[in-house]
C-alpha cells in the first residue's frame, strides 16, 4: 500500500511558518552547529555511505558522486560553515515613496517550503538544509534509493541539532526513497511552494512534464571549451584536462573540445594528458587524422552527432573541428545545455564575441568550467545550477530560493 506523504508535507508548511520568526543570527547558529556535528559523525556517515556503495557497480557513472570521504564530508561542513557566516539577503530591497504618499518597500522573503528531487548526490542533504535553512525556508528532500542510507545519516545529523535547538524536524524533511513519494511530490500544490530537481535529464524531464507545482531545472551539464586561433598551448592543455579530469561525475565536467582547424597540429599535445586518465575521444574526421598515431588506439573513436549534445559523466569526451570563432559558438548553442561554456583565446575580439553570443548561464575565458560551483563562487554551498533563464541562472545559493513581497505603508489614502 502506497504511504501517503500528505500529512509529512503539511508538517513541512507548518514548520516553515514558524521558522519566519527565527532570528537570522540563531539560524546561523544552529547551522554552524550542523557543521561541527557533521564532522563529529564523520565514521557513522562513511559507514551509512559504504552500504549504499556496496550496491552499485564501481563503473557507474554515479558512484564518484555517491562516494563520500572523510575529505569530503569535512568539504561539506566547511561549506555549510561558510553559509552560516554570510549575509542574509532577507529584507528591504528597494524602498520609494508615491507622490500620493504611499510608502513602498520591496522585501526578500522565503519561499516556504522548497523541494528537492535528487539522485546521487548525498552532499545535496546538508547542502540544501543549510542554504533553505539560512533564509527560513523548509526544506523536503526526496533522494534516490541509490543513497537511501547516506542521506538518512546526514539528514540525522540535522535531525540532533534541531531537536538540541528545539527547532520542529519538519523544517529538514527527508522523504522515504520510492517513486510513489516522488510522484505525490510532484503533485504537492499548496504545500510545496518550489521544486528542483538535482540529477539525470531524464529526472529533469520527468520532473518538468509531471509537476504541478513551481520548478526551477537544474543539473544537467553538456559543457564545451573552444580552442582559438590564437590559443596557449599550455593554457589550452590545462584546461581542458581540468576540465574534463577533475570529476567527470560532475554537471560542470568538459563533454566536448572544439578545435580551431589551425591548431590541429597541437591537438596531440592538449590530449597527451588525457591518455594519462584514459580518457575515450571521439574525434571527428579532422581531430581524428590529427590525433592518430599520437593518441592510444584502444582510446580513439570516430564521432557521430550523436557524440555531440552527450553529456558523458564519464572518462570521455568529443571533439569537434570549426574554422571560426562564429562556427564554434553555432555549434555550442545546438548542442549546448545552457549550463557553462569556455573559450581559450589571446585574443580579446574574440573572447568579447563569444561571451556575448554563446547562450549559457556560465561563460568562461581562460578558466576551465570546473568552476562552475556555488562555493567556487563565494556564494557557500549551492542548491544548483539553473540552467534556465526565469527567475534564476546559475549557481543558486540565498539570493536565489527567496522571492519578495511589496509592503504599502500609507496614511488614510483612498484611489481616485
Amino acid at each position: 500500500m502506497t504511504e501517503d506523504i500528505t500529512p509529512i508535507l503539511q508538517a513541512a508548511k507548518a514548520a516553515s511558518r514558524r521558522l519566519n520568526s527565527m532570528t537570522d543570527a540563531r539560524r546561523s547558529a544552529i547551522i554552524a552547529e550542523v557543521a561541527d556535528v557533521l564532522e563529529q559523525a564523520i565514521p557513522a556517515i562513511l559507514a551509512a555511505n559504504e552500504k549504499d556503495l556496496s550496491l552499485m557497480d564501481p563503473a557507474n557513472p554515479k558512484y564518484d558522486r555517491l562516494a563520500l570521504t572523510a575529505d569530503r564530508i569535512k568539504a561539506i561542513a566547511a561549506d555549510t560553515r561558510h553559509v552560516a557566516s554570510l549575509a542574509s539577503p532577507l529584507g528591504p530591497i528597494e524602498r520609494r515613496v508615491l507622490p500620493n504618499g504611499l510608502a513602498l518597500t520591496k522585501q526578500a522573503v522565503p519561499f516556504g517550503v522548497i523541494g528537492v528531487i535528487y539522485e546521487a548526490r548525498p552532499n545535496v542533504s546538508a547542502d540544501v538544509f543549510s542554504l533553505c535553512f539560512k533564509v527560513g525556508n523548509a526544506v523536503v528532500l526526496k533522494g534516490g534509493s541509490d543513497a537511501a542510507d547516506s542521506n538518512a545519516a546526514i539528514v540525522g545529523v540535522i535531525h540532533s541539532v534541531l531537536e538540541k535547538h528545539g527547532v520542529d524536524k519538519a523544517a529538514a524533511t527527508l522523504l522515504p526513497s520510492t517513486h510513489e513519494a516522488t510522484a505525490q511530490l510532484l503533485q504537492a500544490r499548496g504545500l510545496v511552494d518550489l521544486l528542483i530537481p538535482r540529477g539525470s535529464r531524464r529526472l529533469i524531464d520527468r520532473v518538468r512534464q509531471e509537476a504541478r507545482i513551481p520548478v526551477i531545472e537544474t543539473g544537467a551539464g553538456v559543457c564545451h571549451t573552444y580552442i582559438d586561433q590564437t590559443a596557449d598551448i599550455e593554457m589550452a592543455t590545462a584546461i581542458v584536462n581540468n576540465g574534463k579530469t577533475r570529476r567527470v561525475s560532475m554537471c560542470n565536467a568538459l563533454d566536448c573540445a572544439i578545435v580551431h582547424e589551425s591548431r590541429l597540429g597541437d591537438l596531440a599535445a592538449i590530449a597527451a594528458p588525457l591518455a594519462k586518465s584514459n580518457v575515450v575521444i571521439w574525434a571527428d574526421v579532422q581531430a581524428f587524422e590529427a590525433l592518430e598515431g599520437h593518441y592510444p588506439a584502444d582510446l580513439l573513436r570516430h564521432a557521430a552527432d550523436e557524440q555531440f549534445g552527450t553529456e558523458f559523466l564519464d572518462y570521455a569526451m568529443a571533439v569537434k573541428t570549426v574554422g571560426s570563432t562564429e562556427e564554434a559558438i553555432e555549434h555550442i548553442n545546438r548542442y549546448g545545455s545552457g549550463h557553462s561554456e569556455a573559450i581559450v583565446t589571446a585574443d580579446d575580439a574574440s573572447a568579447e564575441i563569444f561571451c556575448r553570443d554563446v547562450d549559457a548561464a556560465c561563460v568562461y575565458v581562460n578558466a576551465p568550467t570546473s568552476f562552475t560551483d556555488g562555493a567556487q563562487f563565494g556564494l557557500g554551498a549551492e542548491i544548483g545550477i539553473s540552467t534556465q533563464k526565469l527567475h534564476a541562472r546559475g549557481p543558486m545559493a540565498l539570493r536565489e530560493i527567496t522571492t519578495y513581497k511589496w509592503l504599502i505603508d500609507g496614511n488614510g489614502q483612498t484611489r481616485p
